[in-house]
């Protein structure tokens, strides 16, 4: 008979004490650092307290901590209960020497079935049994209050389960393998749920995708690897207003990423209220070309070492004059005493300095006077050049003053859509991108005029990157958003009245009336119109722009950079095979020209259109509604309701009611699990804090706009999930696979070639041999009629002329003699006869 006890030491589990820092890695000389705080101590399998945190942090140490019973051999002392040919069978209590206690059943003389182990130092186990193994599903508790219930596997934690420790401080639900956690799962600090960790685990350590809240509220969001953030991650520091993300290694920013210094809003501001760095990071410090943006406006552009701006870089301040030369120690190199305030705009009178209009009114203050005080200085240089020197400086004040008299309607809209699909900040202040520019250009009609988004953007390139003229990534302050307008302007009013000789007020004016007053802010379209509807698509967006991108075809005029028509558009749907009888080519021209009244001229269809981004995704969705029908929406709920109950059926054992109901957040699901409902809500209302957490029991009323929202979210998934982003992966796969089938076939082909040449060359040999064979047979042939007597000697040595050539030479004469010798034989040989 055997019996459980716990081993002292030999082989117990290591496990390491986890002291994370969520804001040593952040390094800032722009803000003041907030206060450096850890991470709570990792959560231990064991009946001691969780670890205190310690300042400064501690390194990692090993600790040895509780390991599951195991089975060792040990004599009953007593027993009390059924016996079947002298071997304990049935119900039963088997009392130990070392004052273990158990009571179940036993099966042939071993623990098997249900049952309750208690150790003699209190240590309890209640559950399944197997072959005197604990295994299968059952309850731990250790006398100190923690308890683990869940699936055991040799009396060790395999599977799923849950442990709460003593004093309900560290919680942990998830998956396990031979006693550590391994998989998905969720830990919890404290027993306020203010302090946690969701993800993947390798071996007691995070390694993988996961979320960490810190208990000052700070979030990290993103990969880990060994304990410490590596990989791609966003860490929001909440307590002071900063954000991280991009690439991390060992728990420290490196390499490429964004750092975000959020500030606190000055009334009547005109800028996003924030700072922020975008370049390369060096063991948390910005190092190497980067650009940092200030809150005011002002953009410094180049070379970085240690936090400090060192080496060519270029300082555009926010009034819009720029600098560009060499910076040491985050100073101008030739203005060493110079001192930049983020806020204000100092003194740049003893500045070199560029005017952004051009070198001979360098001297003009040029700015615009707004409504906080600040100037606003518009980058028009180009357009002036073309008018008269002594036209110039008259020409650029009215369009100051232009802008002047509609600057708040102008803010009012910027601010409008640079909001359009972000969540909800800090500042609440953000950069227009230049896919929320495009929606506003076609929202104002400025693709009435003849000209394409496409065609806006090569006006608006300023010698950039060809692969970058039209990205959708890239932002633009308030007054690149101003300057773009009156570019635009000039350009349309130029080419609709090209034989009147109209100033850059006037087309600015022209603009603003037929245009963005009466159709500004008004958001048209598939992607924006819904701010719900837009955050769901927006996740969308990567994975599109990367398709748009391998679809794309370079340019045939300058500057040669890469777009797709619509007739492209039409043709990848039909490569990819998402065509159907509900999404036919006449649909797809009726989704394009939706909003882009060019593309049907009478009853002519232009195709030859160019497509941006913003156009390609909105077309993309707009086909989803179209291909998605009623039909495909139920075929797709009955698969997945299928795989739920499949999943639901091989899900085997659950925590029982009352850790359930002390605390049912702790439940984690898997990501590839459908889960119930109570598990979605415990990841909806812990991990992501961002989204509305859903109701447990929504309502069965629902409005039909409701309805019809719902039905947009799932055809949308459907199409981008099931069939277009498949439809798309295959198609890479398979094109992937052509490089491979032309060094086949080219092979196939090379050994063909091999083949007929061996093949040529042995019908000749066979044919020589065979043409010897012949002749062979003929010489022997005429030889055996020879003796036969058929034939005379003459003819004879004829046939043999003729069979060999060679010997076909000129005889010797022959002697009279032997000549009537063989006359007077032939003679006789006829009488014979």
């Amino acid at each position: 008979m055997g019996k459980m006890k716990k081993k002292d030491g030999k082989k117990s589990e290591k496990s390491s004490v986890e002291v994370v820092d969520d804001a040593s890695s952040k390094f800032s000389s722009v803000s003041v650092s907030p206060t450096e705080e850890h991470a709570p101590a990792a959560f231990k399998p064991s009946d001691d307290e969780p670890v205190a945190q310690e300042e400064p942090p501690a390194p990692f140490s090993p600790l040895e901590v509780y390991e599951e019973p195991v089975l060792a051999q040990l004599i009953v002392e007593k027993y009390e209960g059924e016996l079947l040919n002298g071997l304990y069978e049935g119900e039963g209590v088997a009392y130990y020497k070392d004052g273990n206690v158990y009571r179940g059943h036993f099966s042939e003389g071993l623990m098997h079935g249900k049952g309750e182990y208690i150790w003699a130092d209190g240590l309890k186990y209640e559950g399944e049994f197997f072959m005197n193994f604990p295994m299968g599903h059952g309850l731990y508790t250790w006398p100190n209050g923690s308890r683990y219930e869940g699936q055991v596997y040799k009396g060790i934690r395999h599977g799923s389960g849950v442990h709460i420790s003593s004093g309900q401080q560290v919680s942990y639900a998830g998956e396990w393998n031979m006693g550590r956690r391994h998989g998905k799962g969720a830990i919890y600090y404290n027993a306020e749920g203010t302090s946690w960790y969701e993800g993947d685990w390798i071996h007691n350590r995070k390694e993988g995708w996961g979320v960490q809240r810190f208990p000052s509220g700070n979030i990290y969001e993103g990969q880990w690897k060994n304990n410490k953030f590596h990989g791609e991650g966003r860490m929001r520091w909440l307590s002071s207003n900063e954000e991280y993300m991009g690439l991390w290694e060992n728990g420290i920013q490196n390499g490429l990423g964004t750092h975000t210094w959020f500030l606190k809003r000055v009334s009547g501001s005109q800028y996003s209220l924030r700072n922020e760095y975008i370049g390369n990071f060096v063991n948390g410090a910005r190092h190497g070309q980067g650009q940092f943006y200030y809150a005011n406006g002002a953009m410094y552009d180049g070379q970085w070492e240690n936090n400090k701006k060192h080496g060519i870089g270029k300082f555009i301040f926010k009034n819009g004059r720029i600098y560009i030369g060499d910076f040491v120690e985050d100073q101008i190199a030739e203005y060493p005493n110079f001192k930049y305030d983020r806020v204000n705009t100092p003194d740049l009178s003893g500045i070199r300095t560029q005017s952004p209009i051009c070198g001979e009114i360098s001297t003009l203050n040029s700015g615009i006077p707004s409504l906080a005080g600040s100037y606003i200085e518009l980058d028009i240089a180009s357009l002036l050049n073309t008018l008269p020197e002594n036209e110039r400086f008259e020409e650029q004040k009215q369009v100051e003053y232009g802008i002047l008299r509609n600057l708040t309607m102008l803010r009012k809209t910027y601010k409008s859509y640079s909001s359009l699909g972000n969540e909800n900040c800090c500042d609440n202040a953000f950069l227009m991108t230049k896919l929320q520019f495009w929606r506003f250009l076609k929202d104002c009609k400025f693709h009435h005029y003849g000209l394409t988004l496409c065609d806006m953007d090569r006006i608006l390139a300023d010698h950039s990157d060809p692969e970058e003229i039209h990205s959708p990534y890239a932002s633009m302050l308030l007054r690149t958003f101003l300057t773009n307008i009156i570019y635009l302007a000039d350009h349309i009013a130029r080419a609709d009245c090209p034989d009147k000789k109209l100033s850059l007020v006037d087309c600015f004016s022209k603009i603003m009336t037929c245009n963005i007053v009466p159709h500004g802010t008004k958001i048209k379209g598939h992607l924006f119109s819904d701010a719900q509807k837009t955050e769901h698509a927006m996740s969308y967006i990567d994975k599109c722009w990367d398709i748009y991108k391998t679809y794309c075809k370079k340019n045939t005029s300058a500057p040669f950079e890469p777009t797709m028509t619509m007739r492209h558009f039409i043709w990848m749907m039909r490569d990819l095979g998402v065509l159907n009888k509900e999404l036919s080519v006449t649909k797809i021209v009726d989704v394009l020209a939706e909003d882009d009244p060019s593309v049907r001229e009478g009853n002519e269809i232009i195709l030859e259109l160019e497509l941006t981004f913003l156009e390609f995704l909105e077309a993309l969705i707009g086909c989803a509604i179209t291909y998605v029908t009623d039909e495909l929406l139920q075929e797709s709920n009955h698969n997945l309701l299928q795989g739920e109950q499949r999943s639901n059926t091989a899900s085997d054992g659950s925590a029982s009611a009352d850790l359930t109901n002390h605390r049912s957040s702790l439940s984690t699901p898997r990501k590839s699990d459908s889960g119930t409902e109570e598990k979605e809500m415990s990841i909806a209302l812990k991990v992501n804090e961002k989204r509305s957490p859903r109701l447990l029991f929504p309502s069965s009323k629902k409005t039909p706009k409701k309805i019809m929202t719902d039905r947009w979210f799932c055809q949308v998934d459907v199409f981008f999930h099931k069939v277009f982003f498949l439809a798309y992966e295959k198609a890479e796969e398979l094109k992937a696979e052509i490089p491979k089938n032309r060094a086949r076939q080219a092979e196939q082909a090379r050994l063909q070639r091999i083949w007929e040449e061996e093949e040529t060359r042995l019908k000749a040999l066979r044919a020589e041999e065979e043409a010897k064979r012949l002749e062979q047979m003929e010489i022997e042939r005429a030889a055996a009629m020879l003796e036969a007597g058929q034939v005379s000697d003459d003819q004879a040595d004829d046939h043999k002329s003729r069979q060999d050539p060679a010997a076909n030479k000129e005889e010797a004469p022959i002697p009279p003699s032997t000549a009537s010798t063989k006359a007077t034989t032939a003679t006789s040989k006829k009488k014979k006869k």
